[in-house]
């Protein structure tokens, strides 16, 4: 199970994590917590590679439990500001999500394409921001996702046209759509969500966005997705205007 908090604003998310880590406590007294915080991890072995180190220690928490089946606690901190220490943290993402131990991460920004992946598994992701910030808040690329849940062409069509103007490009769109179709499409054959492999939050909503397509539907768009990407970077067509016209035709 994972809980990510993130954002510029990392006072506020910190005070947020360590209550949640005080409240686990409260509940599972016995569990015990671990920090993981890849700029002070500790020394690794002998004869084995800092990175090797930390893909190791995340491999054995995401799959063991304390005695008496007491679930740890995991405590990571800024394991997406390095490169390497990032991608052996994405590789073991799956892994985390559905962990029988619970893993709170805090971080600064995060890339969407990032942020997608962890909300596809997250039990819960919240975002703190600064006050500026908030006065002039960044466009949600994924408020499309429910629109194009719901089928509504109207409002998905005018958040698109907001989601370019806001600078977002065609396959962080498309990506956003995609994985919004491969819920829905994962969740009409699944009855739970851990049978889907991913989160309730994603699986009810999803189960809900069922009543608006067929499963026919959803497999004919999903051939549609996989042909614009590749006809796009073939140059057969321009993205954003095969994007447009797949809304459209909703």
């Amino acid at each position: 199970m994972l809980y990510f908090f993130y954002g510029s604003d990392k006072d506020s998310a910190r005070e947020k994590a360590n209550a949640l880590i005080l409240s686990l406590q409260k509940k599972k007294p016995d569990a015990e917590l671990f920090r993981l915080d890849p700029s002070s991890r500790g020394e690794p072995s002998l004869g084995e590679e800092p990175e090797q180190w930390l893909h190791a220690k995340l491999t054995e928490l995401a799959g063991s439990q304390g005695l008496f089946n007491n679930s740890y606690l995991v405590y990571l901190t800024n394991v997406l500001e390095d490169k390497e220490v990032k991608e052996i943290f994405l590789e073991r993402l799956g892994e985390i999500g559905e962990s029988p131990n619970v893993f709170i991460m805090l971080e600064g920004e995060v890339d969407k394409k990032t942020l997608l992946a962890i909300t596809d598994v997250a039990e819960k992701v919240q975002l703190f921001e600064g006050k500026e910030e908030k006065r002039k808040p960044a466009f949600n690329i994924f408020s499309l996702t429910d629109a194009f849940g719901k089928r509504d062409k109207k409002s998905l069509w005018v958040l698109y046209q907001k989601a370019v103007a806001s600078g977002a490009v065609p396959e962080e769109i498309h990506g956003i759509l995609f994985w919004q179709l491969k819920s829905m499409l994962v969740a009409s054959t699944a009855r739970t969500a851990g049978e889907a492999g991913v989160a309730p939050f994603v699986f009810t909503k999803a189960k809900s966005f069922l009543k608006n397509y067929s499963v026919e539907e959803l497999q004919k768009f999903s051939s549609i997705f996989v042909r614009m990407y590749h006809d796009a970077h073939r140059g057969i067509h321009d993205f954003e205007i095969a994007l447009e016209r797949f809304i459209l035709t909703l």
